[in-house]
C-alpha cells in the first residue's frame, strides 16, 4: 500500500512536520511505502489558474500540477498533515486540493454533474490547533471543517475516510511528553487503520 503524505506548514521543525515523520515511519512499520510532500518545502503555487479551469477549450494544467498528479496517480492513501489556521486548513493545502485534486484527476464530468475519480483510495488527516481540544470539538470547529473540507473532498472524488485525528491545545512550550503522547496518537491510529487487524473495505 502507497501512502501520499502532504505536510502544510511553513516550520520544517513544526509539530506539523514531526507529526508527518511519524507517521511514514508507522506505515513503514507496517511494510507499506510512502510518498512525502512538504509543500512549503515545495514552494507549490496554491493559485488556480485561469487556464486550468475546465471550459470549452479544454483545461491546460500547468507543469506542476502534472508532475504532482504522476507521483499521486497510484497512492492508495492520502494523508493530509496540518494546522488549523481560522479553523480551517492553510492556503497552501486549499489551493494543492484546488489544482491537483481537480478536474481530470479527482473527478471527471459525468451524467448530470461529475463522476468521481478516486473510488478505492483512502483518506486520514492529521490536525493541530492552539485552541483545547474540547473547544474545538465543541464549538462545532471541527465538525464544520471535516463537513466541509474532508466530507465534501471525499464525496466529489470517491475517496473514503477512514480517520481525522486531531489534537489541540498545542501552543508554544508544549512539553515532551505531550508531543511523545500526541505521537503515540498517530503511530496508534496508522495502526488502526491500515494494521493486520484493519478493515480494508
Amino acid at each position: 500500500m502507497k501512502h501520499a503524505i502532504i505536510v502544510a506548514h511553513p516550520n520544517p521543525k513544526s509539530l506539523s512536520c514531526t507529526i508527518s515523520a511519524a507517521y511514514a515511519a508507522a506505515v513503514r512499520k507496517l511494510g507499506h511505502t510512502c510518498l512525502e510532500r512538504d509543500l512549503y518545502g515545495l514552494d507549490f503555487d496554491p493559485r488556480l489558474k485561469a487556464a486550468e479551469l475546465p471550459g470549452p477549450a479544454g483545461p491546460h494544467f500547468a507543469e506542476d500540477v502534472l508532475r504532482e498528479r504522476a507521483l499521486l496517480k497510484d497512492a492508495d492513501v492520502f494523508c493530509f498533515v496540518y494546522p488549523l489556521w481560522f479553523n480551517a486548513p492553510p492556503a497552501i493545502l486549499k489551493g494543492y486540493v484546488d489544482r491537483v485534486f481537480g478536474f481530470g484527476f479527482g473527478y471527471e464530468p459525468g451524467p448530470g454533474g461529475t463522476s468521481p475519480l478516486l473510488e478505492g483510495r483512502r483518506l486520514i488527516s492529521f490536525t493541530t490547533s492552539g485552541a483545547p481540544e474540547a473547544w474545538v470539538r465543541d464549538t462545532g470547529a471541527l465538525t464544520a471543517l471535516m463537513a466541509l473540507f474532508d466530507a465534501h473532498l471525499a464525496a466529489v472524488c470517491g475517496l473514503t475516510v477512514v480517520d481525522h485525528v486531531h489534537s489541540g491545545g498545542i501552543v508554544p512550550g508544549i512539553t515532551s511528553e505531550s508531543v511523545d503522547g500526541l505521537i503515540d496518537k498517530v503511530s496508534a491510529a496508522a495502526a488502526h487503520c491500515f494494521g493486520s487487524d484493519a478493515i480494508l473495505a
